[in-house]
């Protein structure tokens, strides 16, 4: 196979940089990427077979090779491309789980890849995870001699996890390992957790293909999407070789390309900051974000760097057609600009360089919450304001978020319900009975009702604290989060009417709506994209001209300083109210089932991360303020 077959044709940001060590590519659209390394597959199965010659492939599981087996699948229902002279070799299983446990990755490569496929049941090959220990040398080493019989692996698909390793490889593996048992680190189990239903289902060992295995294999492509695989893949690319790094030990193969999304390289040198690897192009955008970057790298703030600091630290190219001072200016009345204490704008005020319109006065405004308390973990003083400064606000909770209400919580409600009215029906008998189980997320239609419920009545108490009237607020409960389970359906059309119809009915001068999409199972991103979607079909429409979007984070990052466009200051008392709200979720307090990295309570987690705003506005040159919450208008 030729070097790096992949054919790029303008896939996005493809040169590789003296900062990287490995080669990489960088792609707008991920369905690209996978339509591309597909057809990379897919061109030599083809090209082996009328030869009669054995395509022998490696392959992954988990979210980020899916897009790839879907292609493939397409591949052969509508090209006829066969699969009978493909012989497969699996990275890894957990140990412990059988065939048909519901996690285990036999079961996840047919329902995914195999049942859809012509390959011989005899040519798959899946590490068993129930051999029993006394047994587990024997059997490795003869997955190995099985690779070595059929001339090694083609092509190796790889993933990467949070910790940098690869198959089940953790940190500290051997560069010489081979397929083995081996022990899951704990970061590995915590990133599984939501699969497992808790950290405490998820297997400690599995077997795995060793380092050695993958580096014989004749080509290499690990595929990484998202913000949270962005340090691991950094690190992989741009430090030295370590084994503390797995992934990083792929560089010193000479047939292997790391594919990336927007948000998986977004901490690569050349993404973060481009003015080290070459000539700075000039736009206001980032002429706007370098120097943010220069004024936190040398600890001044803005107004204080001089040309020195641009000459010493590649920004000598914005020196050309301004001086340094006219350019700090120009970037410190910007950011000065996006602070305001009235989200909605404030009346009878010149505002030509405030972030929201003066006019109308009172503006209808919705706040899309993805779940039943995104609206005030994110931006509960912002809220706050827009109610009080007399806005007519309405609040979507968008899903009933009742998947993460724990079986106990639900089951302090049965049994209150139980004692108050003295009930010893089969009714509530048998809800006791299917809550019994904590690890289990039970599917009944009563206990997702139940828990539903449970979400609403804590958003009501919230909203009403703030002092917004249950008539303004809406449980749109979108169809395609109704599963009973952690995997949601694809959102559809029902979905999108929805969404339509609310905004319809309203007719905003305003949307805030969850421009996070750093959370641990999705939810934020299939959100954002209805709204997105819903935009772009009433766009047309006379009312949606006078319409703004404002996208807010803070449940699990925050923008950077430069993309920030409106930043509204908290005062204490303000903070202390928006905690207030917060804690009326209280099925949401003290151990969160979905806590995702950040183990803090939602309270704590955003009041410290909105101090930090409001620290490096200060370090930036701004006034100190207690705490901030940040948005980033979104233009349609």
């Amino acid at each position: 196979m030729n070097k790096k077959s992949i054919n790029y044709k303008n896939p996005g940001s493809s040169s590789k940089t003296r900062f990287e060590r490995v080669h990489t590519e960088i792609f707008d659209d991920k369905k690209n990427a996978e339509l591309l390394i597909a057809t990379e597959i897919k061109k030599l199965i083809v090209k082996n077979n009328k030869k009669n010659k054995t395509t022998v492939l490696g392959l992954a599981t988990g979210s980020s090779p899916l897009g790839i087996y879907k292609n493939l699948i397409d591949f052969h229902k509508n090209e006829k491309v066969s699969f009978k002279n493909v012989v497969t070799f699996n990275l890894d299983e957990y140990y412990g789980l059988k065939k048909d446990h519901k996690q285990s990755y036999h079961m996840f490569m047919n329902q995914n890849l195999f049942n859809d496929i012509d390959i011989k049941k005899d040519n798959i090959h899946i590490p068993d995870g129930t051999i029993d220990k006394k047994h587990i040398y024997k059997y490795c080493v003869e997955y190995e001699k099985k690779i070595e019989y059929y001339g090694g692996i083609d092509i190796q698909i790889l993933g990467i996890g949070k910790n940098g390793h690869i198959g089940f490889n953790e940190p500290g593996s051997n560069l010489n390992s081979i397929t083995r048992l081996v022990k899951l680190d704990y970061q590995t189990r915590k990133d599984a957790r939501p699969d497992f239903n808790g950290i405490k289902n998820v297997p400690t060992s599995a077997l795995t293909m060793g380092i050695k295995t993958i580096l014989n294999s004749k080509r290499i492509i690990l595929i990484a999407w998202g913000d949270g695989k962005s340090e691991a893949v950094r690190k992989a690319v741009e430090l030295r070789k370590n084994i503390k790094i797995p992934a990083s030990l792929l560089q010193s193969h000479n047939n292997t390309t790391f594919i990336l999304d927007n948000s998986s390289s977004a901490l690569l040198t050349r993404i973060s900051q481009p003015w080290q690897v070459g000539q700075l192009k000039l736009d206001n955008e980032m002429i706007n974000r370098s120097i943010h970057w220069l004024s936190n790298k040398t600890k001044k703030p803005i107004l204080r760097l001089t040309e020195q600091d641009y000459n010493q630290n590649n920004l000598s190219d914005l020196l050309v057609d301004k001086s340094h001072y006219d350019l700090n200016v120009t970037v410190f009345n910007k950011l000065q600009r996006t602070i305001t204490g009235w989200p909605g704008g404030k009346p009878n005020a010149d505002d030509t360089y405030r972030p929201e319109r003066k006019k109308p006065k009172k503006k209808r405004v919705i706040i899309f919450s993805p779940h039943p308390d995104d609206d005030v973990v994110s931006m509960g003083g912002t809220f706050d304001r827009l109610v009080s400064q007399g806005h007519e606000v309405h609040v979507a909770y968008q899903t009933s978020g009742n998947i993460a209400v724990s079986n106990e919580e639900v089951l302090k409600f049965v049994e209150l319900y139980e004692d108050f009215f003295d009930e010893s029906s089969n009714f509530i008998k048998e809800l006791k009975n299917l809550l019994s189980d904590k690890k289990k997320i039970v599917k009944d239609n009563r206990v997702r009702k139940l828990a539903s419920l449970i979400r609403e009545k804590e958003s009501l108490a919230a909203t009403r604290f703030i002092g917004l009237d249950d008539s303004n607020v809406h449980f749109l409960g979108l169809p395609f989060y109704e599963t009973g389970e952690i995997k949601k359906n694809k959102p559809g059309l029902e979905d999108l009417k929805i969404m339509c119809d609310l905004i319809k009915s309203i007719k905003p001068h305003q949307i805030f709506a969850a421009g996070d999409l750093a959370d641990p199972h999705g939810t934020h991103k299939v959100c954002i994209d209805l709204l997105f979607n819903s935009l772009k079909q009433l766009k047309k429409i006379d009312f949606m001209k006078d319409c703004w979007v404002w996208l807010y984070r803070g449940a699990w990052h925050e923008w950077e300083s430069y993309e920030i466009d409106m930043a509204v200051p908290l005062s204490p008392e303000q903070v202390l109210k928006k905690r207030r709200s917060i804690f009326y979720h209280q099925s949401q307090n003290n151990n969160v089932m979905f806590q995702g990295d950040d183990e803090r309570e939602f309270w704590q987690r955003v009041e410290e991360r909105n101090r930090a705003i409001a620290i490096n506005y200060n370090e930036l040159g701004m006034a100190d303020y207690q705490a901030m919450e940040t948005f980033k208008r979104y233009y349609f």
